[in-house]
């Protein structure tokens, strides 16, 4: 009888659900669309939302199936990284979810990574809490724990607080499977309470993480249907699961993540010399060092022009369903000029510490000689999605971090080589996109929990096995393509003074 494992993903516009049997092979998904809003100037979620996308996710998976589930063999859960979630002694929120997209902690992340002589990201945990602290916040001296999304859930169905290695590392910094208690030290000056505290345990891929409790199998299905006792993976972020399910987690392989945020991670084979700004240091699921370039920024703009374009067809009496007007769109985009028509985009909705923006403000350029036409227009809403990338990829250059593969996944690569040649062009790379891609996450998280019923595997084997005869595609961008990319990009650094001081405005 084969093994029924499940994970799910909560990432930043959709739960996603996807059952897997213990060889990969997708047997049935479901998801629920939602989005972040901006509360109280932070952007945020509710945790009643979580809630009910969860279980609206997995009804969906359950239909799908087309059979009820009893009982699972295995679960994980995963989430977007990075943010502030504060719960008292007795786990109740203290403040509402401040997500990855937050960046108003400028002064903690300029303090901390000075203090630690190591790069504390805006959207980490631990800068979070000393921003709280230096805003003299009422509730900080009632925080007993802090989590991650896929840690909390984590909780609520196991009653376990603890979260996986790459999770982890978007909290406070690790080392040797666990937090740094040398930086820790550190760190502790300047708070109220012992970080290390406050923190779950950190865990390893394939380690036992806890079982289903019975409230936990209703929190997840309340139909009564589902039986507790699964075991569960450690929970672990969506960087993590980016790297499993690409089969990127040797040294020199590289993930990049394209849909609300973006983000490319390569596994390292040394430490970098020097400690950046615009890199993360993180770890993968099983304990190794890898640098990460994350963007605020890169497909919601570009929804928000597909929804315009939408509101025209309308206006003509046309309906076209909106994954046919994207793929229409992006296709639209190679009849454009080697100059891009001069056009210079920027897709801030949020701000973008790698463009040195702490607050969203879109914005859309052209010289006066330029040409603007849908070609032209849609090439540059798809180079500017990337682009902020392409900020950090110099500093790994720089410090000599070598790359032998890129594999992508994410909605940026749903129309066929479209975003793949553009993402071969902003990385001077080949990049592949493997069959599973598009289950994202969700199936990276599957594949970690199936991981876990495996016994003395390495994970880097367990890995190959699965994705055995999936090659993908791999496609490299030809000379003028890179060159038209690299045009792209020296105007989009000539006019960032211009977008910054946009961003400045009251």
């Amino acid at each position: 009888m084969i093994k029924l494992v499940l994970g799910v993903e909560l990432g930043s516009t959709r739960i996603k659900s996807v059952l897997i049997d213990e060889r990969g092979a997708t047997l049935a998904s479901g998801s629920f669309e939602w989005e972040n809003e901006y509360v109280g100037g932070h952007w945020s979620y509710s945790l009643q939302k979580v809630k009910e996308g969860l279980q609206a996710s997995y009804a969906g998976l359950v239909k799908n199936f087309g059979r009820p589930i009893e009982r699972l063999d295995a679960i994980g859960i995963s989430g977007m990284m990075h943010g502030y979630l504060a719960f008292d002694k007795d786990w109740n929120l203290l403040e509402p979810f401040r997500t990855w997209r937050d960046t108003t902690t400028s002064q903690a992340a300029e303090i901390l990574s000075q203090k630690l002589q190591f790069n504390m990201p805006q959207r980490w945990s631990a800068t979070h809490y000393y921003q709280a602290v230096l805003n003299k916040e009422k509730t900080v001296e009632k925080v007993a724990h802090l989590q991650t999304l896929s840690g909390y859930v984590h909780f609520l169905l196991t009653g376990q607080n603890v979260v996986g290695a790459n999770d982890a590392s978007g909290m406070f910094p690790i080392k040797d499977g666990g937090w740094d208690s040398a930086r820790a030290e550190i760190y502790n000056k300047f708070v109220p309470a012992d970080i290390q505290s406050l923190l779950p345990k950190v865990l390893l891929a394939g380690q036992f993480a806890g079982l289903l409790t019975e409230e936990g199998a209703r929190y997840l299905d309340p139909t009564g249907t589902l039986k507790s006792g699964a075991p569960l993976c450690p929970p672990e972020g969506d960087m993590g699961t980016g790297m499993i399910c690409t089969n990127a987690v040797r040294p020199t392989s590289a993930q990049v993540s394209c849909g609300t945020s973006a983000n490319m991670s390569v596994v390292l084979e040394r430490p970098l010399k020097n400690y950046y700004s615009q890199i993360d240091i993180i770890s993968t699921p099983d304990g190794f060092p890898a640098a990460l370039i994350h963007t605020n920024n890169c497909t919601s703009e570009i929804n928000e022009w597909v929804n315009l374009f939408s509101e025209v067809a309308a206006l003509c009496g046309a309906k076209i369903p909106r994954e046919k007007l994207i793929e229409k769109l992006f296709l639209a985009s190679e009849a454009s000029d080697k100059e891009v028509g001069k056009l210079t985009g920027y897709n801030f909705l949020a701000g973008e510490p790698l463009a040195k923006t702490a607050k969203g403000a879109p914005l859309v350029l052209r010289d006066c000689d330029g040409k603007l036409n849908l070609a032209n227009f849609m090439q540059m809403q798809i180079y500017s999605a990337l682009a902020a990338l392409s900020l950090g990829t110099d500093i790994l250059q720089g410090e000599g971090v070598k790359i032998t593969s890129v594999t992508a996944h994410g909605g940026f690569y749903k129309t066929d080589k479209i975003g793949q040649i553009a993402t071969a062009a902003a990385l001077n790379a080949p990049v592949t996109v493997k069959t599973t891609a598009g289950e994202g996450g969700a199936y990276g998280i599957a594949l970690l929990a199936a991981y876990m019923l495996k016994k003395d595997v390495p994970l880097r084997e367990f890995l190959d096995e699965i994705f055995k005869g999936d090659g993908g595609t791999t496609l490299t961008a030809d000379p003028a393509v890179r060159e038209k990319y690299n045009t792209f990009f020296k105007n989009y650094k000539k006019y960032l003074a211009t977008e910054q001081l946009a961003a400045r405005a009251d």
